[in-house]
């Protein structure tokens, strides 16, 4: 299948592993990438640009297919060392970064300097259409329904994903309650040029992650996931659990005066890495999606993409050409 996505990041299926933190290494990235997929690193979870460069470089050794870094623009009192890991990336060889966050504007001439094709994480088509003004390349469109951050407006996929397609000249995936051939085929009929997974690739057997993570995912529905931190206006869907259950007592107690540090403890990446790595799966809030209500089994990310392929190339021939 080709699209303006597997045209610019030279991949053989549109389909985007995004960055995850605590997810996103290289045997994950790579299982991805060797499955015709794009798979990315995530560079904030390597404690140091350093160990960044190994990651990369692990990663060139499990796969020779196209994958990309993450990079996440964090509002912080006390910033990583962007530029430093933006080197770790050039030096690396990596030609896609996916930025999320803040504005990746001040970082753009480096990177495109570097050659590198940059997608930029957008929950709304305003946020969108600055990526596309600061020169981005492409842009991941986050619904409502994603698992992590998405965003403060609430729109859904349905409405957002043809908004951004009447507003935009780049090349944009979507990213949100996809999980198979059929959001895949629609995503595209909304206008997208492929999609991006995040909680779909939690739950497979390249996943870095706890065995009891990937079975919760599966066990759990569409019903699922809260919303936290809205109160902050830095709104993050994740699982239901204890730990988010005592957040949403917190904020409903404090309501507008809520504060970080009322729940620090229980949404620090710390805390959410003990979920994550020793499936302590009550110990803090992880971002998940609401899509793990189509999640049924842990399938390697080949036979996921494979699958994926078939579902699409099945629905338009069979059911939307037999249509015709």
């Amino acid at each position: 299948m080709k699209t303006r996505i597997t045209e610019l990041f030279g991949i053989e299926h549109p389909i985007i592993q995004g960055g995850m933190h605590w997810v996103g290494y290289a045997e994950l990235a790579a299982a991805v990438s060797n499955a015709g997929g794009l798979g990315i690193i995530t560079a904030l979870t390597q404690p140091t640009p350093e160990d960044l460069a190994k990651e990369i470089a692990r990663c060139k050794e499990l796969t020779d297919k196209p994958f990309g870094v993450n990079l996440t623009f964090l509002p912080s009192f006390q910033e990583p060392p962007y530029p430093e890991y933006i080197q770790a990336i050039i030096d690396g060889g990596v030609k896609i970064v996916e930025t999320a966050g803040r504005s990746p504007e001040k970082y753009m001439p480096a990177l495109h300097e570097a050659g590198i094709k940059v997608i930029h994480k957008c929950t709304s088509v305003r946020h969108a259409l600055k990526a596309q003004k600061i020169g981005c390349d492409a842009v991941s469109v986050d619904g409502f329904e994603c698992g992590g951050h998405p965003g403060e407006d609430d729109i859904p996929n349905f409405i957002l994903l043809p908004r951004a397609a009447e507003e935009l000249d780049i090349p944009f995936v979507a990213s949100g309650g996809m999980a198979d051939g059929r959001s895949l085929v629609a995503a595209m009929a909304l206008g997208a040029d492929g999609m991006n997974m995040g909680t779909r690739f939690l739950a497979t057997k390249d996943a870095p992650v706890h065995d009891r993570v990937k079975e919760t995912i599966v066990e759990s529905d569409e019903l699922q996931t809260r919303l936290v931190m809205r109160p902050l206006r830095n709104t993050e869907r994740v699982l239901k659990n204890a730990a988010v259950d005592e957040i949403l007592r917190i904020e409903n107690e404090k309501g507008a005066d809520t504060q970080i540090d009322d729940i620090r403890h229980l949404v620090s990446g710390a805390k959410g890495k003990l979920v994550l790595h020793e499936g302590k799966m009550d110990e803090a809030a992880w971002s998940c999606g609401m899509v793990a209500g189509l999640i049924h089994d842990v399938p390697s990310c080949e036979e996921l993409i494979n699958r994926i392929m078939s579902e699409a190339d099945s629905i338009i021939r069979d059911r939307l050409m037999g249509a015709l």
